[in-house]
């Protein structure tokens, strides 16, 4: 089964110059916005087996994709 974030294009997998490190940007919020919608999605249970605190979970998730 594939989660949402190995869905998602590798950013070192792009084209390179101006456009492809363009995209490589784009790809990486991209791939931080899934990892971030997961991670709100957990459970205190699964935030506690990995070490995250709910509070932490929800500050990282409120961060915009580009950062």
């Amino acid at each position: 089964m594939t989660t949402k974030t190995e869905r998602a294009t590798a950013p070192e997998r792009l084209p390179l110059g101006a456009f492809g490190r363009v995209l490589r940007l784009l790809a990486g919020g991209y791939d931080r916005h899934l990892q971030r919608l997961d991670l709100s999605e957990l459970t205190d249970e699964q935030l506690d087996d990995i070490g995250i605190s709910r509070r932490d979970a929800e500050r990282e998730s409120a961060k915009p994709f580009w950062r």
